[in-house]
């Protein structure tokens, strides 16, 4: 016999949270695939700020295909080169790759025991794998889910300080169309998280 783990209860406000955080990671790195576009087709928000900028990306996906977003997506990220954005902290806070805040988020990893992806190639600060690491904080998927205040420090250390900036330049990409709507949506969902963790530090 073994004993079952028990797992701290994650409220379901946070799992809505982490829901949020990993989709807005899946849909910054790689393309998204018919089964993807179907499911953000179908997605409803309220009438605040981030449930209009939900509809809009929703509306967005309903008239586009895989191919259109594979297209808008390298020109946005990869291109002949690179591509109209890099979407990574150390060059929004730095002007370069690989620096300070690239070592600072791998300690923070470490302390966390999140570990990248043996099939990652790209430099952990991205702001994809910076969404997928909060989302799996809050439901416990590096271990137990992570506290208020472990969750505060890591956006306020490695997301806060350039997330707003970059899906600003997002949405207004020359080549965002369907990107423009997560640019809205992830500048929306920023723009909430900050100032939630504002209000109830301690």
């Amino acid at each position: 016999m073994t004993a079952v783990a028990q797992t701290p209860a994650v409220t379901d406000e946070d799992r809505l949270r982490a829901d949020l955080y990993n989709y807005l990671g899946l849909l910054l790195a790689r393309p998204a695939d018919q089964m993807l576009l179907d499911q953000t087709a179908g997605l409803q928000g309220d009438e605040g700020q981030l449930g209009r900028a939900i509809n809009g990306l929703a509306r967005v996906a309903k008239s586009t295909s895989p191919k259109a977003v594979e297209r808008e997506f390298n020109a946005l990220f990869i291109g002949l080169g690179r591509g109209e954005l890099l979407p990574y902290a150390s060059y929004y806070l730095t002007g370069f790759l690989n620096e300070k805040p690239l070592a600072k988020l791998r300690k923070d990893m470490a302390a966390q025991q999140i570990t990248r992806a043996e099939n990652a190639f790209e430099p952990e600060d991205s702001m994809a794998a910076l969404m997928e690491m909060m989302g799996g904080m809050i439901v416990g998927r590096f271990g137990g889910p992570a506290g208020l205040e472990q969750q505060r420090m890591f956006f306020n250390n490695h997301i806060a300080p350039w997330a707003v900036h970059f899906y600003t330049d997002l949405e207004g990409a020359k080549t965002s169309v369907f990107y423009a709507g997560v640019g809205a949506v992830g500048r929306a969902f920023m723009e909430i998280e900050k100032e939630a963790f504002r209000m109830t530090a301690g």
